[in-house]
């Protein structure tokens, strides 16, 4: 839906970035953020669907089982178990000229808020050591 959010500044890591977050109840989406790192626009959609995912085991306490012997193949020294899920789709966009024509339909501040700034940026958020100013 056109112009149904609102670019905000936020951060990823260490990295100044912009997000996305619905100005109305028809907007199609939760969220977007965009990964200054991956250079990838990610969209949270406000639909949902059912997925498999590996959790940790819990005994009747709520702590995670141990494995009794050594770690598993993927690492990791606790017990897991495949649960259904209820996720959000999430939608990743590569393309910088996409990005912006998305982020120029979907946002009503776009014209107002610089987001290609933060697209090209490699300032991180932290200040300066000590160490480096001296």
């Amino acid at each position: 839906m056109k112009n149904s959010m609102m670019l905000i500044t936020s951060t990823w890591g260490q990295k100044k970035t912009f997000k996305m977050v619905p100005m109305m109840l028809e907007c199609p989406y939760n969220e977007a953020i965009y990964d200054p790192e991956a250079k990838v626009l990610a969209l949270i959609s406000k639909e949902r669907k059912q997925t498999m995912h590996m959790m940790a085991k819990l005994n009747e306490w709520g702590d995670v089982v141990p494995m009794k012997v050594g770690k598993r193949s993927n690492g990791k020294d606790y017990a897991e178990e495949r649960k259904t899920l209820e996720t959000y789709y999430e939608y990743f966009v590569e393309n910088a000229e996409e990005i912006a024509s998305i982020v120029d339909r979907l946002a009503l501040n776009a014209d107002s808020f610089d987001f290609k700034a933060l697209m090209t940026t490699e300032e991180p958020v932290a200040e300066k050591s000590l160490l480096t100013t001296l």
